[in-house]
């Protein structure tokens, strides 16, 4: 006979190791963007405006959207600006 107060609990562990995770936000935003259909346009200092969302610009793994107070990293482009869940956006940049 079981006790219901000794019930046990089932230890989910995390889809992402934290070394994924770093990865990830260092993880190239151009390509990622590109890929998803989005057009870029070459600024100066290898910096690119993302068309799609005026005023927001990306650089390597950074992106920056004065108009809004917002920046981050690629993990967070893709939560914040595209909508994605982190699940969503981890598995994005792993499959690329």
């Amino acid at each position: 006979m079981t006790n219901p107060s000794h019930s046990t609990k089932e230890v989910r562990l995390p889809p992402w190791s934290r070394e994924q995770i770093r990865d990830a936000r260092k993880a190239q935003l151009a390509p990622l963007i590109t890929k998803r259909g989005l057009a870029l346009v070459q600024l100066p200092a290898d910096n690119f405006a993302v068309t799609a969302f005026s005023g927001l610009i990306v650089k390597d793994c950074y992106w920056r959207w004065p108009e809004r107070g917002q920046a981050g990293n690629t993990v967070d482009f893709l939560v914040q600006v595209l909508g994605l869940s982190f699940n969503e956006a981890m598995k994005t940049i792993v499959a690329s």
